[in-house]
């Protein structure tokens, strides 16, 4: 099982690096792109200036906006947002080659539906086979060839395995796993989770909280994974812990760094103001928190995000209501 094209869905930030991993590895590339200019300027000048300023992109990468252009892939890797997922694969699935795989890159829980993206998938494009990547990835850094490691979750192992080594290069890992429902938990609560330790270092409240919020925050990636039916081993790996701990810890992380305006006393407005690139916890948190009332999953940080970002309450009161709840065993 050997793959020559790929396809693209997605030409933000982490859908072109993606796409520059798969030129390195020596696949055909199209890039399927909405917006005009960032397909001109991929094509004519092999630089995406809009989500990727400033990185060289391998000349082996053509854009495009026509999704008949991705017709003949037989390997197509969807990054379009988590919320525009659902659109975007409708639009696809009459190009789609049969038989072709889909490996889903976007991390988050749909709203309305709370489905995630293996569920959206499979719902718009049924005969696809699926797999999902995740893990701790920021897109520049992999975009310029620095070292990074991730998880292709797979249930089929042999068509996971022929996807991670097509487009594995000597500084992009893949790891394999087959469960996919604790991939994709940990990366829909990761970006959640990341807003919440902005919001900590934006009201400076120190590394003693940062350590204790993404433990107890990897505490509710957990819980919800094994709500769900996914495994606690896959949540401890790439994909979960070490999602979790990237995300927590950068201010490259989109998702923190609306977190850090939030604490520093901005609103949610001025927060997201001026951004190009989408912030995924913002939709996220509250598709989170009504899908672990929907499972009876105690997910307190996550609850506070969504509450904070709904403006239900204020982010002191917030903090307040997570450091007054009832002392309780840890496991």
């Amino acid at each position: 099982m050997t793959f020559q094209h790929a396809g693209v869905i997605g030409a933000g930030a982490w859908g072109t690096a993606l796409a520059q991993v798969c030129a390195r590895a020596g696949l055909k590339v199209t890039l399927q792109a909405r917006e005009p200019d960032v397909i001109e300027a991929i094509n004519a000048r092999h630089e995406n200036a809009v989500f990727l300023p400033g990185v060289a992109l391998e000349p082996a990468i053509r854009a495009t906006h026509d999704f008949a252009d991705l017709a003949d892939c037989d390997l197509v890797l969807a990054v379009a947002p988590a919320q525009h997922l659902r659109a975007t694969l409708a639009a696809f699935a009459p190009h789609h080659r049969a038989g072709a795989p889909i490996v889903l890159c976007s991390k988050g829980v749909e709203q309305g539906s709370l489905k995630l993206m293996a569920q959206v998938l499979g719902e718009t494009i049924t005969d696809a086979p699926k797999a999902v990547l995740a893990g701790p990835s920021f897109a520049s850094e992999v975009a310029r060839g620095l070292p990074a490691a991730v998880t292709i979750a797979c249930k089929d192992v042999e068509l996971g395995r022929a996807i991670a080594e097509a487009i594995a290069t000597p500084t992009f890992r893949p790891y394999l796993a087959d469960d996919i429902i604790g991939a994709e938990a940990g990366g829909a609560m990761k970006n959640v989770l990341a807003i919440a330790c902005g919001i900590v270092e934006g009201r400076e409240l120190g590394r003693n909280a940062h350590a204790a919020l993404i433990t107890r925050g990897f505490a509710e990636i957990t819980r919800m994974s094994l709500a769900l039916g996914g495994d606690a081993d896959t949540v401890a790996g790439l994909c979960g812990l070490g999602d979790l701990v990237l995300t927590c810890s950068s201010s490259q992380s989109r998702n923190m760094t609306v977190g850090l305006k939030l604490g520093a006393g901005e609103t949610l407005e001025q927060a997201l103001a001026g951004k190009v690139s989408v912030a995924e916890g913002v939709a996220s948190a509250p598709a989170v928190r009504a899908l672990a009332a929907r499972l009876g999953v105690e997910t307190p940080i996550c609850d506070a995000v969504a509450a904070i970002l709904a403006g239900e309450v204020a982010v002191d009161e917030a903090i307040y209501g997570l450091l007054a709840r009832p002392i309780r065993t840890e496991s």
